[in-house]
Order: C-alpha cells, then sequence, then structure tokens
C-alpha cells in the first residue's frame, strides 16, 4: 500500500474521506491549519479531530500554528472575496507545509481533505496541489471528495459521534463572511414577517 499523508482542515470533514482512503492507502492524517482563527476555534477543530481520530484509531500529526506567517502570507488579498485569490494562497501554504512533511518523511503521495467542502472550488485546490506535487516529486491525489454525496455522508457519520462542527470555513475573513450572510438572512426573514 502506498503511504498517503491527508491534509485534514478539520475532523468532520475528515471522516468520510480517512475512512474512504484507508481502504486504498496506508493513511497518515497531517493537521495543519494556521489560518484558523482565533485561537480558540484552532484548539475547538484540533480536540474535535482528537475525538475522531480515538474513536476510529487514526495516526495524525498535529504541525505547528504559525497564524503570524499565514497571515504574513495572505498579505494584500484580506479583501478578496471567498474562492478568490486569498483562498488559492491558503490552500498552497498549507498543502507545501503539507508536501514538506511529505518529503521529510517518504510519503508517496498526498491529498487534502478540503475538496469535501460544497463551499471549497475543488479546482483552485487542485491546482495548487499538482504544482506543488511537480515541485516536490510527490504524487497529489486531486479529488474531489463532495462526489457521490461524501459531505452529507461526512456529516451524517459526525452527528453519530456526536462530533460538534464549525459554522465557517476557518479564517477571520470568512468568519466576517459568515457573520454578514447571517445577518442579511435575518433581515430578510424579518421582512418576510
Amino acid at each position: 500500500m502506498k503511504k498517503l499523508l491527508l491534509h485534514i482542515c478539520c475532523g468532520p470533514c475528515g471522516l468520510y474521506v480517512y475512512e474512504k482512503l484507508r481502504l486504498e492507502y496506508d493513511v497518515t492524517g497531517y493537521f495543519y491549519n494556521p489560518n484558523i482563527h482565533p485561537k480558540k476555534e484552532y484548539e475547538f477543530r484540533k480536540e474535535e479531530l482528537k475525538k475522531i481520530a480515538e474513536i476510529y484509531n487514526w495516526n495524525i500529526v498535529y504541525a505547528e500554528y504559525d497564524m503570524k506567517d499565514w497571515f504574513s502570507f495572505i498579505k494584500g488579498y484580506e479583501k478578496e472575496p471567498e474562492r478568490g485569490k486569498r483562498c488559492s494562497l491558503c490552500y498552497k501554504f498549507r498543502l507545501e507545509k503539507t508536501f514538506q512533511y511529505a518529503k521529510q518523511n517518504n510519503f508517496d503521495i498526498i491529498t487534502s481533505t478540503l475538496s469535501i467542502s460544497p463551499h471549497k472550488n475543488t479546482d483552485q485546490i487542485n491546482i495548487e496541489g499538482y504544482a506543488l506535487s511537480e515541485n516536490y516529486g510527490i504524487e497529489f491525489l486531486g479529488e474531489s471528495f463532495k462526489k457521490k454525496n461524501g459531505f452529507n455522508i461526512g456529516k451524517e457519520m459526525g452527528k453519530k459521534l456526536n462530533v460538534k462542527r464549525q459554522d465557517y470555513c476557518g479564517c477571520s475573513y470568512s468568519k466576517a463572511d459568515r457573520i454578514k450572510f447571517d445577518r442579511l438572512k435575518c433581515l430578510n426573514n424579518l421582512r418576510k414577517d
């Protein structure tokens, strides 16, 4: 079996993907998400992943939380919309760290749970993954894990385990977008009444 390093954005997204991949690969999870803000949210997501990993006996590596480096990397793109250039840079930043770890630890292939989200553009993720694959000489599995109802299956798996799911991507910009969306939704509901 090929050794696969799976970049995991959060436990709930990891559920379906990790279990699917372990049928074909020797999987190790890699939790690297310096984009998650605030740190309290990062710790929450890390703890939820630890709960799941313990239940399923997953092998997980928890990388450092270097939020300052992430903010420096995306500087100048703060006002980009979701799915814009900032998101591509964020994927690149996290996947590059994953490739570096994979290279240092003799993994054959990497992929990411990011593509399970219906809110993410899979092409953006895969473009970054394939470019890094060429640079590092490690195969990238460009998947769309949301296909075949992957997101909803993972969601149901999480409910059965009583795993809490977050309500925004993770970065402070997506959180601000989520707050705006909730306010607009609330205003629209008030107008209907």
